[in-house]
């Protein structure tokens, strides 16, 4: 599962996630892509459940870029702990995702499987998705 090797800081604030993502919103590398409707945080399984079923429904052909990568840490305290004692052990790794980040981009793949792959990695997402491609884009700003 994707976590980072080594972090400065072992526990971070929650923060806010209130914009637009401007970094990371243009399809960069793939020919398709899957992208963020909504802000929220996306785990680390999440993402990597999302991996599995599009390399799963590529079946070894084409490529897949992972365009967002955990790098929160998300702290919980035990069940059933009186309050103080200061602030939980990390639980898991999540990212940060605002609304119009690309998650994921594939490419190497005929129009219909591209889409039906990336279709169903939204299902594994906790957050609202859109699969947009390069030709969509292009022919907007047209």
């Amino acid at each position: 599962m994707l976590m980072p090797k080594r972090v400065k800081w072992r526990k971070q604030q929650r923060g806010r996630m209130k914009g637009l993502a401007y970094r990371g919103a243009d399809i960069a590398f793939g020919e398709y892509a899957l992208q963020a409707l909504e802000p929220g945080w996306v785990t680390a399984r999440q993402i990597e459940a999302a991996r599995r079923a599009i390399a799963h429904e590529m079946k070894r052909r084409g490529k897949v870029w992972i365009r967002i990568f955990p790098d929160k840490p998300y702290t919980q305290k035990p069940p059933e702990t009186r309050m103080g004692k200061g602030k939980g052990g990390v639980e898991y790794w999540v990212a940060v995702v605002r609304p119009g980040r690309i998650m994921f981009e594939i490419d190497g793949l005929p129009e219909d499987q591209a889409l039906e792959a990336l279709r169903q990695a939204t299902y594994k997402f906790s957050i609202k998705t859109k699969i947009i491609s390069r030709r969509e884009i292009a022919g907007e700003h047209a």
